[in-house]
């Protein structure tokens, strides 16, 4: 989860790895987060990685850079250094996946006249496909999930301070997320509540095609007579916590609903709270995990009230 500035927490070293598509900003946060006090390491090898953070903590947080380009790269290589680390009781760790669409992509390399590392002699379209196929792995294994697509630097550096700047100089940032349960509780969440009690909508034919965005499957799930009383108790536990969270100077908040296939139900219910609470002037972004899976590009969007 994101670094913590949790005092009972002061000897644990923390840890950014940022990873995502060349191109999608990866280089302007580890810079942002050099800005910030990290210590910077870009590609560093993987097989190193366990080596750098073994031998004690270091004096400063630590922000490593690895992409396609380092040495003996693979998503699934990644994922089990994710969970080697995540099991070390001195280490606070956080993936950050910087991701952005392909034609921003294709438009940033045109300008940049860059190659792509992945396709040296074929197509850039080629090179970015093939990229975003070898890190589409560790999409759902972020804990904080950043589209560029419509951010410039300065933007992204905004959001990277939001995340991981010091805790009490800024809004409290809330991540309201939908999971599936049959793909585990997502690392980075402060509070976890499950949605598997209420109507599913995936043994109706006619919504089971659908998702929790769709307003049809969220009145299925609404007629269920225990959504109300949940939702609203849900909504004024939330309200009630969240200032005493900024008043204690938590930079950050995560509530995750669950449900079996992260599709439906959690997807609508955090939906609607998402919505509560930027009605009521907190700062929020929704990420639904399990639809970042489908082949539609990944996004996670800020709930901003018109």
């Amino acid at each position: 989860m994101p670094a913590s500035s949790d005092p009972t927490m002061a000897t644990q070293q923390d840890v950014v790895l940022v990873t995502g598509p060349s191109g999608a900003g990866r280089s302007t946060t580890i810079n942002a987060l050099e800005d910030l006090g990290f210590e910077a390491i870009d590609n560093l090898p993987l097989s190193l990685l366990m080596r750098l953070l073994s031998g004690g903590p270091h004096e400063r947080p630590l922000a490593v850079g690895i992409d396609a380009r380092t040495r003996d790269f693979s998503a699934q290589a990644l994922a089990a250094a994710l969970e080697e680390l995540a099991a070390q009781p001195h280490l606070n760790v956080s993936l950050v996946y910087v991701d952005s669409d392909t034609d921003t992509l294709l438009r940033r390399f045109s300008e940049t006249r860059r190659r792509h590392p992945l396709a040296p002699n074929g197509t850039l379209l080629a090179g970015i496909e093939a990229e975003r196929a070898l890190l589409a792995p560790l999409v759902g294994l972020a804990d904080v999930l950043v589209d560029t697509s419509n951010m410039s630097p300065h933007e992204l550096r905004t959001e990277i301070t939001r995340w991981f700047g010091p805790a009490g100089t800024d809004e409290l940032t809330v991540s309201v997320q939908s999971f599936s349960f049959k793909r585990g509780t997502p690392r980075s969440a402060d509070m976890v509540l499950d949605c598997r009690f209420l109507r599913n909508p995936h043994w109706s034919q006619s919504l089971r095609p659908l998702t929790g965005q769709d307003p049809r499957v969220a009145a299925h799930v609404a007629e269920d007579p225990l959504y109300k009383p949940f939702f609203d108790q849900t909504a004024d536990m939330i309200s009630m916590l969240l200032p005493a969270y900024k008043a204690e100077g938590k930079a950050y908040f995560t509530l995750a609903f669950g449900c079996t296939g992260g599709r439906h139900r959690s997807v609508c219910v955090a939906e609607a709270l998402a919505i509560q609470l930027a009605d009521a002037g907190w700062q929020v972004s929704i990420r639904h995990r399990e639809l970042e899976r489908v082949p539609r590009h990944a996004e996670a969007r800020e709930v901003v009230k018109l």
